[in-house]
């Protein structure tokens, strides 16, 4: 006889397989597919069908950000004045988040545009010299 608690545990672990896999993102998903064909190719096509039909394969939000959303829509603490903190320190954290992506973003222009003038700079210095040694 299994013991209920095991029972209860049985039964949940596609619920748990989803949370660990979307914590880890996309790419846990695909690579679960992809064992899921290599095993046996019914299971990563239902695999496939399940991430189409979720919109995991297509949108951009699976991952922590998605699953921490969905964990805090879900646990309401009862208090409604530490649930308003707790949203307006997410949402501040989400801004923090886009403002360090944006100035990741304008450090990785700078650098390509620092490489991309030191190139032009030095194919401008190569194609003057072939000029300066036919003179000579």
């Amino acid at each position: 006889m299994i013991p209920a608690t095991a029972r209860a545990g049985i039964g949940s672990w596609p619920a748990r397989a989803e949370a660990w896999l979307d914590e880890r993102g996309r790419p846990a998903w695909i690579a679960a597919m992809v064992l899921g064909f290599i095993a046996f190719w019914p299971v990563g096509l239902a695999l496939l069908a399940y991430m189409i039909w979720s919109k995991r394969m297509f949108s951009r939000s699976c991952g922590a950000r998605s699953a921490m959303s969905r964990h805090v829509a879900w646990n309401s603490s009862g208090n409604a004045a530490f649930d308003a903190y707790k949203a307006d320190t997410l949402r501040r954290l989400e801004e923090e988040q886009i403002a360090f992506e944006s100035f990741l973003q304008r450090l990785r222009e700078a650098k390509d545009k620092q490489e991309f003038d030191a190139f032009m700079e030095e194919r401008s210095r190569t194609a003057s010299r072939p000029a300066a040694d036919a003179d000579a």
